[in-house]
């Protein structure tokens, strides 16, 4: 299982139900890494999308607390367990999408994280695990500094080595 996030210089990754900011570059590399491929996401991460509909052409798989009913083919889950017994069903990558909770509770389970290091501080309420001070994962891949408009970010790639 693997995960993708964009993170702040403080690992946040949002506020108020939002993305800090909006890169074109890691939104498309968000969408081509995921495209085709299973997504594991919260109720809340599910509400930010447009109109607050799946991801197309993915599975996109919801963990909630609450009793709601499936209404655009999002397939709905209660617990991790649930979770991860749904995902044995799929043959595709799997990847985690967050929120915050979903994160942390399913990094135990991944193996690889697509991490976009954003050079700013944001304003956030949502954070990201350190990836940096855990002794689990090693970063073993960075792309060159890219910017959008004056904001400088990076394309990072972390495994599991423990």
């Amino acid at each position: 299982m693997k995960l993708i996030v964009a993170v702040d210089a403080n690992w946040g990754i949002g506020c108020k139900n939002e993305l800090l900011v909006r890169i074109p570059s890691d939104q498309r590399f968000f969408r081509e890494t995921t495209t085709g491929n299973v997504v594991v996401m919260g109720r809340k991460t599910l509400e930010s999308f447009p109109g607050g509909k799946p991801l197309k052409d993915r599975v996109n798989i919801v963990l909630t607390k609450e009793n709601r009913e499936s209404v655009n083919g999002e397939i709905i889950v209660h617990s991790v367990e649930e979770a991860l017994e749904e995902i044995k069903k799929y043959s595709e990558e799997i990847y985690i999408i967050g929120g915050e909770t979903v994160y942390r509770q399913f990094l135990p389970y991944c193996d690889e994280a697509y991490i976009t290091k954003i050079e700013y501080s944001y304003e956030a309420d949502a954070h990201f695990p350190n990836l940096d001070e855990d002794d689990e994962w090693k970063l073993v891949e960075e792309s060159e500094e890219q910017t959008y408009f004056d904001i400088p970010y990076t394309f990072t790639t972390y495994k599991r080595v423990k």
